[in-house]
């Protein structure tokens, strides 16, 4: 290797200062094929790529080219207008760091100015009506699979995406088996690149042990690594489809289950902490408060803190790890909290079948932003695993809804 550092610097060296700055500014040079437009006559370039493979850079050299070419007005969409200006604009690979000194833009509110007079808006996905009134030459958005209002916010983008012969729109994202993602990969004026994780030779060794070995070849890992667009198993007692938004408010109680990990080490099986309310004959699961490999006075306050931001009836805690320990570790946290203990006398999966009824039925609702608990849910097998792990969300869960739906006999509103 330093054989090669000292081969570089000399030729270096005989290369003209000026020369050396294009070459350094000279994006197709330095890019991985991915991060390059595809050619062709397409509205939509839908780059889905797992983390670190370089889906942020590619989307800032191409605003750049856009700007460059005198292409304006652009949008910049992240879910929130902090997440598009932190990753987006400010980011390590944002338009900011990566323009060269004769072309650096000026960030004015939220627009971008390039001194040849072109600019670009920041728009916060979470907000949809914010598109209702702009126009746009083209587009880049960013981490659309994680949108919370991803339909509404894209179709809306649309209606403003009309300016110039040519309208286009540059899509980088962590793929996730949403209706949005479907959607374009379906639409014939989409043209895709796939990147895995592992093409990017620039990551951390750091990076590569603690978490591409970790998460390689799991479900996990071939959405999040290696960009794949993970659909549901065949096997699973839920599909994403059984996934919707509430049609009603939450008009009785309110509990917070709890499914303790053995031990409170940093490998062990997470805490799963499930908040859910009885909304009519369903129910309505409001938070995923979920800890991972902390220890039991951690977890403890955790579900007590969801308890009192939801103004909960009571904490309903799986008691077969741990016994009445666990009702006391809740209870040192604050011993008014009223705490049902409940314990698994039948398998997982058995006790999950009736739960996942009630979903086919459409009895029960998600709030938005629980991905993490639905992707366990639908990696949730007959083995009574979730992708080769412990399913703790998923128990959690089940609990909830067990007591709020399938074991109520109570009144069905709140202080009645």
């Amino acid at each position: 290797m330093s054989t090669l550092n000292s081969a570089v610097k000399r030729l270096a060296s005989r290369i003209p200062e000026s020369e050396l700055v294009d070459i350094a500014f000279n994006w197709p040079i330095w890019a991985m094929p991915h991060q390059l437009p595809p050619d062709g006559d397409w509205t939509t370039w839908l780059l889905l790529g797992g983390r670190g493979a370089g889906k942020t850079r590619a989307g800032a050299q191409w605003v750049l080219m856009l700007a460059e070419l005198g292409i304006s007005p652009i949008a910049l969409v992240g879910e929130t207008m902090t997440e598009a200006e932190a990753v987006m604009v400010k980011g390590e690979s944002g338009v900011l760091r990566i323009c060269p000194p004769w072309m650096v833009p000026k960030l004015t509110g939220s627009v971008l100015h390039w001194p040849n007079g072109v600019e670009a808006h920041i728009l916060p996905a979470s907000d949809p009506e914010r598109f209702r009134g702009p126009q746009f030459a083209a587009a880049w958005c960013d981490e659309t699979g994680k949108w919370k209002k991803a339909e509404a916010a894209f179709d809306m983008l649309q209606f403003g995406l009309r300016l110039g012969p040519r309208p286009r729109q540059l899509v980088t994202t962590t793929p996730r088996a949403t209706k949005l993602m479907k959607r374009l990969i379906a639409d014939e004026r989409t043209v895709i690149t796939r990147a895995a994780t592992k093409v990017n030779n620039h990551l951390a060794e750091a990076f590569l042990a603690a978490v591409v070995e970790r998460y390689r070849d799991t479900v996990l890992g071939r959405q999040e690594l290696d960009g794949e667009l993970i659909e549901d198993r065949p096997d699973a007692l839920w599909q994403r489809s059984m996934f919707r938004p509430p049609d009603g408010a939450v008009d009785g109680r309110i509990v917070v289950a709890v499914d303790p990990p053995v031990t409170g080490t940093e490998r062990s099986d997470a805490c799963g902490i499930v908040v859910a309310g009885r909304a009519g004959e369903g129910a309505v699961v409001l938070e995923d408060a979920t800890v991972q490999g902390v220890r039991p006075d951690i977890w403890a306050a955790r579900a007590v803190a969801a308890f009192r931001a939801h103004e909960a009836d009571c904490i309903v805690v799986e008691v077969n790890q741990g016994g009445d320990l666990v009702e006391q570790m809740l209870k040192q946290v604050d011993a008014s909290v009223p705490v049902r203990m409940v314990r698994a006398n039948r398998g997982k999966w058995v006790r999950a079948e009736p739960v996942a009824a009630l979903y086919a039925r459409g009895l029960v609702c998600h709030v938005a932003g629980l991905h993490a608990l639905e992707d366990e849910l639908c990696a949730f097998g007959p083995d009574g695993k979730a992708d080769g792990h412990s399913p703790d969300r998923v128990d959690a869960l089940v609990w909830a809804l067990t007591e709020l739906v399938l074991n109520d006999v109570r009144p069905r509103v709140r202080g009645l």
